[in-house]
């Protein structure tokens, strides 16, 4: 009887010891995936390509509105930045009377800077469109999530929480 003790405080003690081993090694395990997602997010602000897609906007005096059915995105590049997304809130100014249908503009940034913080890369760029000059101000952490807002002279200031990723290439 005395044996079967010992065995059963052995075998416990020793199922428990895996068990933290174990522990130890998800852990390394996840601060090993998030140090490799922050040198993609850091390879991807600094090489100025990459694309923003949104899954909420947050528009100036509306309700949040979930965007992962719509398709839009920002692609950024060293020489020209393209929007495709969608507008929520109130226009100014003849807006209406074009027909727009959200942030559509692309062209070269005039003005462009990086700042990287503590806990996020702080990007402004400026582009001016075809009717209209756009102000982004986008905070990317290093998780590769990003927040996103856009201001505009004929347009109320709108706000985006999506992600970054690299520019899929076309075969």
């Amino acid at each position: 009887m005395k044996t079967k003790n010992i065995v059963l405080v052995l075998l416990l003690s020793l199922i428990v010891t895996m068990s933290f081993a174990q522990e130890k090694t998800r852990k390394l395990l996840r601060e090993a995936r998030k140090i490799e997602k922050q040198k993609q997010t850091d390879i991807l602000v600094n090489s100025r390509e990459f694309v923003f897609v949104a899954r909420n906007a947050s528009p100036q005096g509306f309700r949040n509105i979930d965007l992962t059915s719509n398709p839009n995105c920002i692609k950024f590049q060293p020489d020209f930045i393209k929007s495709e997304m969608p507008f929520f809130g109130r226009a100014y100014s003849g807006v209406g009377y074009r027909g727009d249908d959200g942030l559509n503009f692309e062209g070269k940034a005039q003005e462009y800077t990086i700042k990287k913080e503590k806990k996020a890369y702080q990007i402004k760029a400026v582009v001016k469109g075809q009717y209209d000059v756009y102000t982004m101000y986008l905070s990317v952490f290093f998780d590769s999530s990003a927040s996103l807002s856009i201001n505009s002279n004929n347009r109320s200031t709108i706000s985006y929480n999506g992600e970054i990723s690299a520019i899929e290439k076309k075969k």
